[in-house]
């Protein structure tokens, strides 16, 4: 019978793949809205904002609190977190020009949006590269017990899978 601890690790190796799922999900649902949706009233900023907001906050909880707790626990994963973070530097890069381009094409059609859909379609590849890595390369150290410090709410507490009320999964 599993202890509580490693039920608690495996919830946690689950919860990270969720979290993952949640987030490419997002960015699927941007990609589909382009141009579909009427952008003079900042859809695209305020969704896109709040995508980039979200995997932000999740990649920092991941560098400050899970990355460091797992360097603590498994100093043999420090190429691969190294690799993680490097991964984590490139998509904050990515997203940076993605908040640049939504902003400028607020309220616009055409080419700023064929744009915008063409960073987010190179941005969904790379997370979907990344997450399914992370999840290979540090699920086995979760799930061997991998002590809770308090950074899963710094990974996992930011609020995803709260949608507006009428929107649907």
């Amino acid at each position: 019978m599993a202890s509580h601890d490693g039920d608690r690790a495996v919830a946690l190796s689950r919860q990270l793949a969720q979290t993952h799922q949640e987030l490419l999900h997002q960015v699927d649902e941007i990609r589909k809205g382009l141009g579909r949706r009427k952008l003079n009233d900042d859809v695209l900023l305020t969704h896109c904002l709040a995508f980039c907001a979200s995997l932000t906050a999740h990649h920092k909880g991941e560098d400050d609190g899970m990355f460091s707790q797992l360097l603590r626990e498994r100093p043999d994963l420090t190429t691969t977190v190294a690799k993680l973070v490097e991964d984590h530097e490139m998509i904050a890069s990515i997203l940076s020009r993605v908040r640049e381009l939504a902003e400028r094409a607020a309220g616009l059609h055409g080419p700023a949006l064929e744009t915008i859909g063409r960073e987010l379609d190179g941005l969904a590849a790379i997370m979907e590269s990344h997450f399914s890595y992370e999840e290979r390369a540090i699920s086995e150290a979760l799930d061997d017990g991998f002590p809770d410090t308090g950074w899963p709410g710094m990974v996992f507490g930011f609020g995803l899978g709260r949608r507006p009320a009428g929107e649907r999964r």
